[in-house]
């Protein structure tokens, strides 16, 4: 008798910040790679407002800052009292109607509290909790999903970060979006070199802004 054995499953997190380009460029390459590879991607919000506070800006990036707390705050709120899957999911598909509106509409983040209004009333979810994300109230959850990316990857990066069993990486930082088995190629050799004892960085100059084609 022969018996086989499921291939176990490889699980991801990917934690980023709505208002980030690059963010909604590698969690559109991770979608892909969920297709092509065993693997699930849990989704955590992390903040750039919260990455960049005191740091001496040029002050139009820092208007943008303050403006950028909004979605991150809105969508801690709406899955704070969630667990597991129920939150992941929640939290992935405000972050997918974040992005439809901020990056493939172009609408950036001029206009961000149109644009929560319009999540909440898109996913159903209490319109109050635009109020809520205005406030400082839920700070103390952000703040905290934010520094265990920190804590996986190191203070020296952005957004976004993924994190595979134990090991944490910046980015990719990739445009457009690789698809099919491109996008599983990126990721074995992604988790080749996160990998590797003693591999810091492998970078080069960006000559694209974010495809979103």
């Amino acid at each position: 008798m022969t018996t086989t054995t499921a291939p176990s499953r490889t699980n991801a997190e990917m934690f980023f910040d709505p208002a980030c380009p690059w963010a909604w460029m590698t969690s559109r390459w991770l979608e892909q790679v969920e297709q092509v590879r065993d693997v699930d991607v849990t989704w955590s919000v992390m903040s750039l407002s919260v990455l960049n506070e005191g740091r001496e800006l040029d002050p139009d990036y820092t208007a943008m800052l303050e403006r950028t707390w909004l979605p991150v705050r809105t969508i801690v709120a709406a899955t704070k009292d969630l667990e597991g899957k129920e939150a992941n999911a929640l939290r992935k598909r405000m972050y997918d109607a974040y992005g439809e509106r901020i990056h493939l509409q172009g609408r950036g983040t001029d206009d961000l509290e149109q644009v929560t209004v319009e999540v909440l009333a898109e996913l159903g979810l209490d319109p109050a909790l635009a109020q809520v994300g205005g406030t400082d109230v839920v700070d103390e959850d952000l703040r905290a999903s934010h520094q265990r990316a920190m804590d996986l990857v190191g203070d020296d990066v952005g957004t976004p970060v993924v994190a595979v069993e134990g090991v944490a990486f910046f980015g990719p930082v990739v445009t457009p979006a690789p698809k099919g088995e491109d996008a599983g190629r990126l990721w074995d050799g992604s988790l080749l070199v996160a990998g590797t004892p003693g591999f810091y960085e492998l970078k080069r100059t960006r000559t694209k802004g974010p495809d979103f084609g």
